[in-house]
C-alpha cells in the first residue's frame, strides 16, 4: 500500500538495464556473438540467404489449418469468418484492403483473423464483431492473434494516447496556466469536455486528469496551446508516430475528433499504449478511476470574496470503473476509450494476470449489445490469458528506435519488426556490386544483419516497471 493509499500491482522488472552485473554478463554475451557473427559472415557471405526475421512467423499453417481458411481456427467459430464477412458485405459494411502494412510481420498485413494455435489452444471467442482487433503481450511485444490489425480506421479519442506520448513528457505537471479564449478555439461540435473555463487557472496535472478521465477535448486544446499550438502539436504527433513505427497513423487533430484523413489502426494504437505505459505519469493517469477537477470561481453567498470548489470526475473507461453495467476487469490498468460518429467505439486496454501483461485494442464493433467495445475487449483478454502459451505469435509490436522509418509501408513479406534485421537484409540484397568490392560489402552486410538479430534478441523484451489497479484520489 503506497503512501497515498493506492493499491499498486507490480510487474517483475527484468529489464536489461536493471543491474550492473546483468549488464556486464550480457555485454560479454553480445561481444561473443559479435565475434561469432563476424566469423560466420566470412564463411557464408558470398552466397548466404538470411533466415526469416524475428517476429515474422511466415505461413506455417498445417494442411488442416489451410483447409479451415482461418489459420487453424474453424471458420464457423472465428471472428471475421467467411460467413460473418458475407453478412457484413450484404449489410453494406466496408471491407479491409487486400494488402495492408506488414510492420510487425507479414501475417499482420493480411485481411481476416490471424492466429496459430498449438495443441490444446482455446478457440477465439465467437462474440467479437469488431472490424479490427489485436491481442499482444505488452512486455515481449508478441502478437498472439489479430484481425485486420493494420486496417486504417478513424481512431476517435484513443488517439489521445499518442497526444500524451508526445506532449506529457514536455510539460511540468506543477505548471499553472490561465486559460485564454484562443486556447479553446477550434473544438469540434459535440466534443467530450471536462469543463475547462476561460479565465480560470489550471495546473498541467489538472488538465491531464481531464484528458485521461473525461477525454476532454477542451483540456487537450489548452495543453496544445501550452505546447506551442495545435498545428505544432499535430506535426509533433505525426513525427512521434513515425518514431514508434506507427505507419498507419495520420493525425489531423490532437484530440481524435473526426476529421477527413485522420486514421490509425489497432496495431498503431497498441504501440501508443505500450509506449505510454513506460511513463509513470501516463500509467498513473490511465489507472485513475476518479479524481477532483477544479470548478469555476464564484462569489461567496455573503458577497465577501470568492471561492472555487472542485467537482468529481470519473474515468470513462468502464472496464476500470465498472460503470453502466459493465463488470470491471480484474487486473485492468487503463488505457483509453473513444467514440465518434465515424469511428464508432474504440478501446485499448492493458491488464495483468499473474506475471503476464496483455494489451488488447478493439476498433468499431458492429454488435448491438450495450458497450460492446468493452465486452469484446474482456473476451479477448480472457482468451489471451488462457492461450498465451498455447499459440505461436503471428507477429510483433515494433519497439521504438529500431532503425529508421520513412513513414511508408514496407513491401508485403519484407518486414518483421520495423527497422530490424529484415530491413538490413533487404538493403544487403539490393544493388550488389561484383568482384572483391561486392564480397567485402557482402561480409559487412552479413555482420550487420546478424548484429540486428542479436540486438533484437537482447532488446525485444520491454518490461513495464509498474502497473496499478483502480486508483482513486
Amino acid at each position: 500500500m503506497s503512501g497515498r493509499g493506492l493499491y499498486v500491482r507490480r510487474v517483475p522488472n527484468s529489464s536489461y538495464c536493471s543491474d550492473r552485473s546483468r549488464r556486464s554478463r550480457r555485454a560479454g554475451v553480445l561481444g561473443g556473438l559479435c565475434s561469432a557473427a563476424l566469423a560466420l559472415s566470412l564463411i557464408v557471405a558470398p552466397g548466404a540467404h538470411a533466415d526469416e526475421a524475428p517476429g515474422d512467423q511466415g505461413d506455417h499453417s498445417s494442411g488442416q489449418d489451410r483447409r479451415t481458411g482461418q489459420d487453424g481456427q474453424d471458420s464457423r467459430d472465428s471472428p471475421g469468418s467467411a460467413q460473418n464477412s458475407d453478412r457484413k458485405e450484404a449489410a453494406g459494411e466496408p471491407r479491409p484492403p487486400a494488402q495492408m502494412s506488414t510492420v510487425g510481420g507479414t501475417r499482420l498485413g493480411r485481411p481476416g483473423t490471424q492466429v496459430q494455435p498449438k495443441a490444446g489452444a482455446p478457440k477465439l471467442p465467437k462474440k467479437v464483431s469488431a472490424r479490427s482487433w489485436i491481442v499482444s503481450d505488452a512486455e515481449t511485444g508478441e502478437v498472439l492473434a489479430s484481425h485486420n490489425a493494420h486496417w486504417k480506421l478513424a481512431p476517435a479519442s484513443t488517439l489521445k494516447m499518442l497526444f500524451a506520448d508526445t506532449v506529457l513528457p514536455k510539460l511540468p505537471k506543477e505548471r499553472k496556466h490561465k486559460v485564454e479564449p484562443s486556447d479553446l478555439a477550434g473544438i469540434g461540435e459535440g466534443s467530450s469536455l471536462v469543463g475547462v473555463k476561460e479565465g480560470e487557472t489550471y495546473s498541467v496535472h489538472d488538465l491531464w486528469l481531464g484528458v485521461f478521465l473525461r477525454s476532454g477535448n477542451d483540456a487537450v486544446h489548452v495543453l496544445s496551446a501550452l505546447n506551442g499550438g495545435v498545428d505544432k502539436t499535430v506535426a509533433e504527433m505525426n513525427k512521434k508516430a513515425r518514431t514508434l513505427h506507427a505507419r498507419d497513423t495520420k493525425v489531423v487533430s490532437p484530440d481524435g475528433y473526426d476529421h477527413k484523413g485522420q486514421v490509425s489502426s489497432a496495431y498503431d494504437l497498441s504501440l501508443f499504449a505500450r509506449a505510454g505505459m513506460q511513463n509513470p505519469d501516463f500509467r498513473d493517469y490511465a489507472a485513475t478511476a476518479t479524481a477532483k477537477f477544479p470548478g469555476a470561481t464564484e462569489k461567496k453567498k455573503d458577497g465577501k470574496g470568492t471561492r472555487r470548489e472542485s467537482f468529481e470526475i470519473q474515468n470513462t473507461n468502464r472496464l476500470l470503473t465498472g460503470a453502466d453495467g459493465v463488470d470491471p476487469y480484474p487486473g485492468i490498468a487503463g488505457v483509453k476509450n473513444g467514440s465518434t460518429t465515424n469511428a464508432g467505439t474504440t478501446f485499448t486496454g492493458v491488464a495483468q494476470r499473474g506475471d503476464r501483461v496483455l494489451l488488447v485494442t478493439v476498433m468499431h464493433p458492429g454488435a448491438e449489445e450495450p458497450h460492446a467495445v468493452y465486452r469484446e475487449t474482456a473476451r479477448l483478454l480472457d482468451w489471451g490469458f488462457s492461450a498465451a502459451d498455447k499459440v505461436t505469435p503471428v507477429g510483433a509490436l515494433a519497439a521504438p528506435g529500431q532503425g529508421t522509418d520513412s513513414g511508408t509501408g514496407a513491401p508485403h513479406g519484407k518486414t518483421a519488426q520495423a527497422g530490424g534485421a529484415a530491413d538490413a537484409r533487404a538493403a544487403a540484397q539490393s544493388d550488389k556490386p561484383s568482384g572483391g568490392a561486392g564480397t567485402a560489402l557482402g561480409i559487412t552486410a552479413g555482420v550487420l544483419v546478424l548484429l540486428a538479430l542479436v540486438a533484437y534478441g537482447v532488446h525485444r523484451r520491454w518490461p513495464l516497471p509498474e502497473l496499478a489497479r483502480r486508483r482513486r484520489r
